[in-house]
């Protein structure tokens, strides 16, 4: 089911796209040997890419998967660079019908890459005419109606496709089993957001330390959207409070300023545990419930604050709800229950 959200342009730890992100085309990196992180992925890939440029075809078609902000679309460029050819761009929701995407696959060079964001939603008739074109290179498209009507099969160039996703599992087995390359991407650590930091820094000429710069990876929430963002935020800061450097000291202050705390948590992540633990002492408590006493969307919590919360090991969800762990109460300062000692305790004798 395809649901439309939509999320707080004020908030700088969201790893989805923002209108903040204006500048973020300009960091991306153009080579694998740029690209930090995702060394699994990364060395797949350049397999896959040196034994296509042997045999001089194009790339077999592409699923890049994981949370967003990890750079599946800047992975879909470096393909298409690393293999000198162009690359088209689009989104599921921007086809709306077979013919818009008729259109996009006719225009195509041999070899180009057509890049769809969010292919996971994607229509079912869209698809239907996908299938053909990445197993056989052509179109089948209908022509008239009733008796007369005729098919007419388009062939179409070589071409690769890059769909990206956040939720794989919403993909279609047959749309799905149609890639011959699938690579999730994984949360950074700190240490490669330090280097995505230092080198974005680089280019837009700011002057950071290496604990400024590190400071910043650590509430990055192991995303490169938000380092990138914290760090054009940040530098308003030390343009504007200090002398322009990013230190230690500097970033701290700013991300202090911002709402953020030493593990990326922002108010509204502080805010989900706070009600839990305050409210419904310390849960279970039902989605639509929290979401009420909140005054947010409930597909807001389950998307944006859910999962880097649990990831954190914060927040729990179990078939009557949800709960806080002992690490929130203790992240809050917030006095911890008897209860998490007594479970302790009696995890500890049975073995």
């Amino acid at each position: 089911m395809n649901q439309e959200f939509t999320v707080d342009p004020s908030r700088l730890v969201s790893p989805d796209a923002l209108p903040v992100d204006a500048e973020e085309v300009t960091l991306r990196p153009k080579t694998l040997e740029d690209y930090v992180g995702q060394e699994k992925a990364k060395g797949n890939l350049r397999v896959y890419l040196r034994a296509a440029q042997q045999r001089g075809e194009p790339m077999d078609h592409i699923l890049l998967y994981g949370p967003p902000g990890l750079g599946k679309t800047t992975l879909a460029g470096i393909v298409a660079q690393e293999m000198g050819v162009q690359i088209r761009i689009t989104s599921g929701p921007a086809i709306e019908k077979p013919g818009d995407l008729a259109a996009l696959l006719t225009n195509l060079q041999e070899g180009d890459v057509l890049f769809i964001d969010e292919i996971h939603r994607l229509s079912r008739q869209v698809e239907e005419v996908l299938y053909p074109a990445l197993e056989d290179f052509a179109l089948d498209i209908m022509i008239g109606k009733g008796p007369s009507a005729q098919s007419i099969r388009i062939n179409l160039p070589r071409f690769t496709l890059v769909g990206a996703t956040t939720r794989a599992g919403q993909l279609t087995g047959p749309l799905r089993d149609r890639f011959g390359i699938l690579l999730k991407l994984e949360l950074y650590s700190p240490q490669e957001l330090g280097r995505i930091i230092a080198r974005s820094a680089g280019i837009l000429g700011v002057p950071i330390t290496e604990d400024g710069a590190l400071e910043l990876a650590r509430c990055a929430r192991g995303t490169p959207r938000i380092a990138n963002r914290l760090l054009k935020r940040v530098r308003d800061f030390a343009t504007v409070q200090g002398d322009g450097t990013i230190d230690g000291e500097t970033a701290i202050a700013a991300r202090k300023w911002m709402d953020i705390d030493e593990l990326g948590l922002d108010e509204m992540d502080r805010s989900v545990l706070r009600a839990i633990i305050e409210m419904y002492n310390g849960g279970p408590v039902g989605l639509e419930t929290l979401a009420a006493a909140l005054g947010e969307e409930s597909v807001t919590l389950e998307d944006i604050c859910e999962p880097y919360l649990m990831q954190m090991g914060m927040l729990t969800r179990t078939p009557r709800g949800r709960c806080v762990t002992r690490l929130a109460y203790e992240h809050l300062h917030m006095p911890v229950p008897r209860r998490f000692d007594e479970e302790a305790a009696g995890q500890t004798s049975m073995f």
